[in-house]
């Protein structure tokens, strides 16, 4: 991945979005041979001379102060991740001309054990830690239960994009298949504009772009997401339709790691399936003599206790 070349396509991807009205300037009428703004418009709303705007969209990049992102994430209607993506990518940009700054640092690949007895001991909530491209480094039994497909694939991490765009089972299990890929998209955009340089994410974008057309147009959108809060509607092979409500939090000692905990409204129909997918883990853990029954990979071939 290039930094410079992704803020090109960022910022001409953002300007093609907005119309003249939609930042307060004049439409004259007539043919415009581009989409969106032009580059002169998105400079003069920004408050910048034309040739500086050109100059950032071609990645130049070196110098631009806070007061020149504040006016293009003005000018251009930024939310919170889309400023917070620009200003990944200029340092990006900038940090590729100090060689001593382009080592990466190491990614977290599993959590610490105490952080794996707390997953453990959250017993009606399904809870999964996931890092920056996605794969899952941490997950409690339910969480385990509610994703099991994701484990079927000898590719280990299991990992959400793969699955989703990859596994011809995800289309069935997300309700809202677009919705999810969308969100999955801007996620690794997001990510990519944070570390340009790791290998093992360019190598999962770059097999998702070769081998799925939905992917390959999505990231070509460079649309960018928080993952914060939000809903989950999906169709569980043993206990059907699951409508769940979910809270990130970062892991706050441990880099690039999120902690996303799944609810359901209390009475609800989802909030009884959860219980009912509970006490199937449950028949599923260690006895206290030290047995235990085997998770089926695919749970769908087992049915839940009565």
């Amino acid at each position: 991945m290039d930094p410079r070349n992704d803020i090109r396509e960022f910022l001409t991807t953002r300007r093609a979005r907005l119309t003249p009205a939609d930042v307060g300037l004049p439409d004259f009428g007539g043919r415009r041979r581009v989409a969106g703004l032009r580059r002169e418009e998105v400079a003069l709303v920004a408050g910048m001379s034309v040739e500086y705007y050109v100059r950032l969209e071609r990645g130049t990049a070196t110098g631009v102060s806070e007061s020149v992102l504040e006016g293009l994430a003005r000018a251009l209607r930024l939310d919170d991740a889309e400023v917070q993506h620009l200003h990944d990518l200029v340092r990006a940009a900038n940090d590729g001309a100090s060689p001593s700054r382009r080592r990466s640092r190491p990614r977290t690949q599993a959590i610490r054990p105490g952080m794996q007895q707390l997953l453990d001991a959250m017993h009606g909530v399904p809870v999964v830690v996931q890092n920056g491209r996605l794969d899952v480094v941490g997950i409690n039994s339910l969480g385990r239960a509610l994703f099991s497909e994701l484990f079927d694939s000898p590719r280990q991490p299991a990992n959400f994009a793969r699955y989703l765009f990859l596994d011809p089972r995800a289309p069935g299990f997300y309700r809202h298949w677009e919705d999810a890929a969308q969100q999955i998209v801007a996620l690794l955009r997001a990510e990519a504009g944070r570390h340009p340089r790791d290998r093992e994410l360019s190598d999962l974008v770059g097999e998702l772009a070769t081998c799925s057309d939905p992917f390959r147009t999505l990231w070509a959108s460079h649309d960018v997401r928080e993952h914060r809060t939000g809903t989950k509607s999906v169709t569980h092979p043993v206990v059907g339709d699951l409508d769940l409500s979910f809270e990130a939090l970062d892991v706050s000692n441990e880099r690039g790691l999120q902690l996303i905990a799944f609810s359901a409204e209390p009475g609800s129909p989802t909030s009884d399936a959860l219980r009912l997918l509970a006490s199937w883990t449950v028949a599923d853990a260690p006895s206290p003599e030290g047995d235990r029954i085997d998770t089926p990979q695919n749970p769908a071939s087992k049915k839940p206790p009565k």
